[in-house]
């Protein structure tokens, strides 16, 4: 004979079955009822999503890669970076208040559109403001009348060249790399020993000091041509010194299939995510 207690365990038991029945009898039945998602519908979401995606990298973040070796050891070629577009942007009367706008500083790392070259891209860091007062001795950098203490600089490939190391006392020569505006313009922004930056323009230079081809050859930065600061390098992969001057189809692909085979061991893992300064 079943004893009562047994029974009433029993009893509970088929009730919680019973009721789980049930419940999974209505989920399914909900399941059933839930509109499924239309063709227009998912062309829709993917359109949304494609929409927001164009527009955080046209106005917000930007890629780019590292193409020479102007700005080592702060930056490498093969570094990738991604570039905040809003934080120099001009600032807008009705979001002004919300986002992080502020002027380019003292030492900034910047991108932006080289003013003789249309087109293409420079990364560069700010060693002039507009009103500044900017001379090198011997390589080394004097604003408004102080050396500057420049530990971020590399001088590796430094040489005795008396216009790129003295500027802007030694004029400048049959140098190729100066362009013709600038040899034609540089003597006016001259004042004693000083060239003095004008309103709503950067004096720029790059961290590699003997390589790097910079204000000193091309001139001072319009406020409208920066683009944005550089704030972290999302992925480093190292790449030829060259690289950049290979445009051909041939090349590109050739440096693609070597990327593909040597992602892992080529890859700069201890560079990624390193932000910026």
């Amino acid at each position: 004979m079943i004893s009562e207690k047994k029974l009433a365990k029993k009893e509970k038991e088929t009730v919680v079955e019973d009721r789980a029945a049930k419940e999974k009898e209505q989920g399914q039945e909900l399941e059933q009822d839930k509109p499924k998602e239309s063709t227009v519908e998912f062309l829709s979401s993917l359109a949304a999503v494609l929409v927001t995606g164009l527009f955080i990298i046209t106005f917000v973040v930007q890629a780019f890669e590292i193409p020479s070796s102007s700005m080592e050891k702060t930056l490498l070629i093969g570094d990738h970076v991604f570039v905040n577009r809003i934080q120099f942007a001009p600032r807008s009367s009705w979001v002004g208040p919300l986002l992080p706008y502020r002027d380019v500083r003292f030492r900034d790392i910047i991108v932006f559109l080289h003013p003789a070259e249309p087109g293409l891209y420079v990364v560069k860091r700010v060693i002039g403001l507009p009103g500044d007062r900017i001379h090198l001795r011997n390589g080394v950098v004097y604003r408004n009348g102080a050396a500057l203490d420049e530990p971020y600089v590399l001088h590796d490939r430094d040489t005795m060249d008396p216009y790129r190391n003295n500027f802007p006392a030694v004029p400048p020569d049959d140098d190729p790399n100066i362009t013709s505006n600038w040899m034609a313009d540089l003597a006016s922004y001259i004042q004693g020993e000083d060239i003095v930056v004008p309103p709503n323009h950067y004096f720029a230079m790059g961290d590699h000091r003997g390589v790097s081809l910079d204000s000193r050859y091309w001139g001072f930065i319009p406020k409208e041509n920066v683009i944005g600061r550089p704030m972290f390098i999302y992925w480093s992969f190292e790449t030829p010194d060259n690289q950049y001057l290979k445009t051909a189809w041939s090349d590109r692909i050739l440096f693609l299939g070597k990327v593909v085979l040597h992602f892992f061991d080529e890859t700069r893992w201890n560079r990624t995510l390193k932000f910026i300064r």
